[in-house]
């Protein structure tokens, strides 16, 4: 099966700082593939690659396996790759029809008489959030009345209405409860159902096994290999992401410290 979206040796450097490093990566229709790492492992810089903030360095970034320019957010969107970031990147006060539809309104009539179609757009929303098992009985209402895991998954919603063919969703199920972070996971297993290629990034291991189909574990701008689901235990990956060898090797030391201290006394 054909990527939709593809690194293929991608280097990112800012100045003498080196954030990615021949980094291969790639998602296909109808999974979800998770990135898993620690702070500092180069997430956010793959994210942004991906959603066109930062252009490559080095490399080639492919769509449907043509090499292009990824050079704005605008082009990723163009491309059907659309990025649900933490801050979901909405505003509180206003509603969730206004929300749903802010930059891209649904217009009617022209010129002069040209206005937000309002009633049409109430539609939409409440037919949307439905489909994905959310009951709005008033679209009007601000986004600031709606849960975290409302808000996410409007957000989501909102991506795959405008056609989003790929979704990188940025750790999507961070400060929910357990109930909210179910209703996330449930609509990103509907996402990959629908045949989209969804890139989960998240913290959260639990939550990371409930749903991808593939894991790629990055330490430090590099990746440490790509693994199918049942190809790699959840220890396995907690080892990597608490430091691994390199935790091993601090344990190791502050015990020999502990029995010298102790020797000595």
């Amino acid at each position: 099966m054909r990527p939709i979206v593809e690194l293929r040796n991608v280097s990112k450097s800012f100045g003498s700082v080196l954030a990615l490093r021949d980094l291969n990566f790639d998602v296909l229709p109808g999974e979800v593939h998770c990135l898993l790492g620690d702070n500092g492992a180069g997430k956010s810089t793959l994210i942004k690659v991906l959603a066109g903030v930062h252009a490559v360095s080095t490399g080639e970034y492919r769509v449907d396996g043509v090499p292009v320019a990824m050079n704005s957010p605008r082009a990723a969107l163009d491309f059907g790759i659309a990025t649900v970031y933490q801050d979901l990147a909405m505003v509180p006060l206003l509603s969730i029809t206004r929300n749903f539809f802010l930059g891209r309104e649904l217009m009617a009539g022209r010129g002069l008489l040209a206005r937000f179609d309002i009633a049409r757009a109430n539609q939409i929303v409440i037919g949307e959030l439905a489909g994905i098992g959310i009951d709005i009985r008033d679209p009007s209402q601000t986004v600031g009345t709606l849960s975290g895991g409302e808000r996410q998954c409007l957000a989501i919603a909102r991506a795959v209405y405008f056609g989003a063919r790929v979704l990188i969703l940025d750790e999507p199920t961070s400060a929910l409860g357990v109930h909210q972070a179910s209703i996330v996971l449930k609509y990103v297993s509907q996402a990959r159902e629908r045949g989209l290629g969804v890139l989960f990034i998240s913290h959260n291991i639990h939550h990371a096994f409930a749903v991808a189909d593939r894991f790629t574990l990055l330490n430090r701008g590099t990746s440490l290999g790509t693994y199918k689901r049942g190809e790699i235990e959840r220890e396995q990956v907690l080892h990597v992401m608490a430091g691994g060898e390199s935790m091993e090797r601090i344990e190791e030391e502050l015990e020999r410290n502990s029995h010298r201290s102790r020797n000595s006394e």
